[in-house]
């Protein structure tokens, strides 16, 4: 599942915040804020797609660098969530 969600993030951050086709030279553990990839603008897009794309709810506590600054870090953040609402269901 992890390597689907960074492929949907990747895809997501080429497509939205870069303006050349050089998605792939972004690394997994890059700093998007850093690289100036995206803005905090742009965190609050990508915070509405991952919302959208894998139905969580981001919380305002949650958006926080550890979770959303590289595409590792996004897709450990998703993968979480995802786990949390299973075992929520699964109670």
């Amino acid at each position: 599942m992890k390597h689907d969600i960074g492929l949907a993030v990747r895809r997501f951050i080429s497509e939205n915040f870069l303006f050349r086709d050089d998605g792939d030279a972004i690394t997994h553990d890059q700093s998007l804020l850093d690289a100036g990839i995206i803005d905090s603008t742009g965190v609050l897009e990508l915070v509405c797609f991952l919302e959208t794309t894998f139905d969580i709810e981001v919380q305002d506590d949650e958006m926080l660098p550890e979770n959303l600054d590289s595409i590792r870090a996004i897709s450990s953040y998703v993968d979480r969530k995802l786990e949390s609402r299973k075992v929520e269901l699964a109670a």
